[in-house]
């Protein structure tokens, strides 16, 4: 047996190598969900810590992992690779596949478990919109994927909405230059394969509520545009309309990305100006959350907490102060105090930052019902007593 791994962990070497991965035990795999996938896939826990293994072919498992190596290093929302187990025999001798290891995402759900887990056909528009923001990443950073796909995916909840991340990358490919035929050749992919999915779906019984799989897939390439068109798209305006520089990159801003190059043009008169954005990163609000108090949490959650330490900022009249000093202020006596009145053994059910956004949705809800703003702590305990205790786990302790 031969292991490469970027990060090597000893208990690497005690999980079962010479048993084929399916006739892996309770011992060591853990009942996490899974999605659908052409391998054997295991989650399993070794010595506190948690992976999901992929039993492939060698050659296959090593590109799949140095494509997922250069995606984490370019900050990309993919699963991050450990490790390639090869030269695998069984007690006679056998070979058996190759494995390629990667961390488990907490918080991580395969798109037909999160069906079980309280989505209905309603949240398929922002499934598909995390999906789109995901390719469309991809696609800026001249990558390749080549079988789009919800089940290539994990999604992860996000205020609300979705994030999602890619958890297959074996078809994708990093290139000097993505052309315009690629990308809409993985827009075609992605719409046929999730139109194949919504049917599974639908045909299972598998969501509640009509699944209208061509109004989604539709919606898909729609979203791809306008957001493709949004981050990349040239805009000609004359020099009297400057301020729609600002107006443009605000507008990005709200969408949750930065922009950090401008390609400006000015015609021969200088009269008119052309513009295109030339570097673009999502994570504008999460950057700026972080900045301020250390908290890392997924971009449209920080947009949440950005804006309710806005108001705290409003209500104690702290407008004049440093707003990193009020963000400390607004972090120890509210959001900290707040999650931490979730009890230990509920702690799975959401992560920090989205109990957070549960519980200003629920205020909200209390607040109307009461006639005037409910406190938050008290509805912190509220959402506990009668939310959060009958969701389902989403994820797994690595202790």
């Amino acid at each position: 047996m031969r292991i490469v791994a970027a990060r090597p962990h000893p208990d690497l070497v005690r999980l079962p190598w010479s048993t084929p991965l399916e006739e892996w035990g309770d011992d060591v795999v853990v009942p996490l969900p899974r999605g659908l996938s052409r391998h054997v896939v295991r989650i399993v826990r070794q010595g506190g810590r948690v992976y999901a293994v992929k039993e492939t072919v060698e050659d296959i498992a090593f590109r799949e992992y140095r494509t997922l190596r250069d995606l984490h290093r370019m900050g990309l929302p993919a699963v991050v690779p450990l490790g390639v187990v090869t030269e695998r025999t069984d007690p006679d001798g056998e070979p058996l596949p190759a494995c390629l290891l990667t961390e488990h995402l907490r918080f991580s759900l395969p798109y037909r478990s999160l069906f079980s887990h309280g989505a209905t056909a309603q949240n398929l528009p922002s499934l598909v919109d995390a999906l789109v923001v995901l390719l469309v990443r991809l696609h800026l950073a001249d990558f390749y994927w080549g079988d789009v796909s919800l089940s290539n995916v994990l999604f992860r909840r996000s205020a609300g909405g979705f994030a999602a991340y890619l958890v297959d990358a074996e078809t994708g490919e990093l290139k000097d230059q993505l052309s315009d035929r690629l990308r809409e050749h993985d827009v075609t992919v992605g719409t046929e394969n999730v139109f194949a999915e919504l049917l599974d779906l639908q045909a299972s019984n598998a969501v509640a509520g009509e699944v209208e799989a061509h109004e989604v897939v539709e919606l898909l390439q729609r979203r791809y545009d306008e957001l493709w068109g949004e981050l990349t798209g040239q805009e000609e305006f004359t020099t009297e309309e400057m301020w729609r520089i600002g107006q443009r990159i605000e507008r990005l801003n709200e969408m949750g990305f930065d922009v950090e190059e401008l390609d400006i043009v000015t015609d021969l008169d200088g009269d008119k100006v052309r513009i295109q954005p030339r570097v673009v990163e999502l994570g504008h609000h999460r950057r700026e959350l972080q900045a301020l108090t250390g908290l890392d949490v997924e971009d449209a959650q920080a947009r949440r907490l950005l804006n309710d330490l806005a108001s705290y900022t409003a209500h104690h009249d702290l407008g004049r102060e440093d707003r990193g000093i009020v963000a400390s202020r607004w972090l120890t006596e509210i959001y900290e105090p707040v999650t931490s009145m979730v009890p230990t053994d509920l702690r799975g059910r959401l992560e920090a930052a989205e109990f957070f956004h549960e519980v200003l949705e629920h205020r909200w809800y209390l607040s109307e019902r009461a006639g005037h703003e409910a406190d938050i702590f008290d509805t912190a305990q509220d959402y506990i007593d009668t939310v959060l205790r009958s969701k389902p786990d989403e994820a797994l302790a690595a202790e």
